[in-house]
């Protein structure tokens, strides 16, 4: 364990100076060309910073709002019946909109029922198996302009269901 420590370490400051002793081997101005990539990095931030904007605002809204749980109650019995465990639905619902807000629910439901558990066994497939949809739709299109996502939001949006309902049923199985 020492040994991954000490390589994560250092791993950084070797690629930099690999980097930039690759750059100079090759005669290239390296301060010219990060000070380049630095300005295109800060148009990019300039031109998504609205949309990262209006995610946040939007996923706070609904975080304090009590939405989640009220459509976590209304789902109950359906739940209890095909034997899912209610605890993940937050997850399942906020995995789409929030990396960082489904990281503290998937932490908060392993600190509560414990890593191995079921619920913390799914909880963390989930994790894995799905994605921050709309985040990832909303910075990568309007990065680069594109306007019309409905295909791609509603493909994405599907696969995500799919990931939660393969999770459920392989530890429903088990």
């Amino acid at each position: 364990m020492n040994f991954i420590n000490y390589i994560s370490t250092i791993i950084i400051p070797f690629v930099i100076v690999f980097v930039i002793g690759y750059g100079l081997s090759e005669k290239k101005n390296v301060y010219d060309i990060f000070m380049q990539g630095a300005k295109k990095g800060i148009k990019i931030v300039i031109k998504i910073f609205p949309t990262l904007l209006a995610i946040f605002l939007a996923i706070n809204m609904l975080s304090s709002s009590g939405v989640i749980n009220f459509i976590t109650n209304l789902m109950s019995p359906i739940l209890k019946t095909f034997n899912i465990p209610i605890e993940i639905m937050p997850l399942a619902i906020l995995r789409p909109i929030s990396g960082s807000a489904s990281m503290g629910i998937a932490t908060s439901i392993m600190e509560a029922n414990g890593v191995d558990s079921k619920v913390g066994l799914i909880s963390a497939t989930i994790m894995g198996a799905t994605e921050t949809t709309f985040y990832t739709i909303a910075l990568y299109t309007s990065s680069i302009g594109i306007k019309k996502t409905r295909f791609t939001l509603i493909s994405s949006l599907i696969a995500n269901i799919v990931g939660v309902i393969t999770v459920i049923i392989m530890f429903n199985n088990m």
